[in-house]
């Protein structure tokens, strides 16, 4: 058996030398961060979480590292859709495909910036975030299945792009068919999971206090202590969704047996966020050569030779 092994993946028909890259959110807001990510070994770039205008987002602080994770309470700081839109042209130095995340405060402004979307060249996917947990009065789109069915229908009429969802994590096993029933009723090229998990609540126990100032304290938890809750959503979806939706998992990845772990329940490409933000953009070039080495030692040349293959226990 040959010994090259390809990390390659093909996402919203665009292919990707590695099926590692970024998660939205961390180190992709300005355009000296998603050059970075253009210069390391992600297969593709993904922007920071676009609204209609530019926003500072919560006060700090926002994002506490843990032992197990972080916690995060960021409130989309971004620069505005047009900013993401137009690094595009940039991105194509870079010879690998450019996502943009997309999170509109509104149903109103979600339409908006995908139809202004449709004016510009070189983005090869839309990321519709119908998850985002840290801002303050908004709900989380992704656990009200009518009006996720809703924006669905407005954006899947004017997009030009190819759209894929960010879901929150959920946890009833009818929750994951209701939402797996409005998403086979549309075009829908991908899925994320997971966003973080919303409100948890960390506590320093030496001040007796909350450790970041948002919501008095509550915020989103990634990292470490998500990766269950991760393999279980890219699991149930890649067994309820129609199999030309690709599953992206995200959610705990911090090294090559993670993401393998994610790949074997169904995921196409893997994102990293908190360990990105922990270790920069070094982690994309680390985390595959752990995976490529995994793989080798299980006799596998490609990710589609155990994509989706868990195994139950007879």
């Amino acid at each position: 058996m040959s010994s090259s092994i390809s990390l390659s993946t093909k996402i919203a028909g665009s292919v990707l030398s590695s099926c590692l890259y970024n998660a939205s959110g961390p180190l992709c807001s300005t355009a000296e961060e998603l050059q970075a990510i253009g210069k390391s070994h992600a297969g593709a770039i993904l922007s920071k979480s676009a609204t209609l205008q530019k926003r500072q987002g919560n006060e700090e602080p926002r994002y506490v590292d843990t032992r197990w994770g972080s916690i995060n309470s960021m409130g989309l700081p971004n620069k505005g859709y047009e900013f993401y839109a137009q690094f595009a042209q940039t991105a194509q130095a870079y010879d690998k495909p450019y996502f943009m995340s997309v999170s509109g405060l509104s149903h109103e402004d979600n339409l908006h910036i995908i139809k202004e979307l449709a004016n510009f060249e070189n983005i090869a996917a839309i990321e519709l975030n119908l998850s985002c947990p840290n801002v303050p009065g908004k709900p989380q789109t992704g656990y009200d299945f009518d009006q996720s069915r809703y924006i669905l229908e407005l954006v899947c009429a004017q997009a030009k792009q190819p759209i894929g969802v960010k879901l929150p994590p959920y946890f009833d096993m009818p929750h994951f068919e209701m939402m797996a029933a409005v998403l086979n009723d549309f075009p829908i090229s991908f899925v994320t999971c997971i966003n973080s998990i919303g409100n948890g609540l960390v506590i320093d126990r030496d001040s007796e206090s909350v450790v970041i100032k948002p919501k008095h304290g509550f915020g989103g938890i990634g990292g470490d202590f998500i990766k269950p809750t991760a393999l279980a959503n890219v699991r149930k979806f890649y067994t309820l969704l129609d199999k030309k939706i690709s599953i992206i998992g995200c959610g705990g990845v911090k090294n090559g047996a993670d993401a393998f772990e994610h790949i074997l329940c169904g995921a196409s490409a893997v994102q990293i966020g908190t360990q990105f933000m922990r270790e920069g953009t070094g982690c994309f070039e680390r985390v595959a050569g752990e995976l490529t080495d995994l793989m080798r030692e299980k006799g596998y040349q490609n990710i589609e030779s155990f994509r989706g293959k868990l195994r139950d226990i007879t």
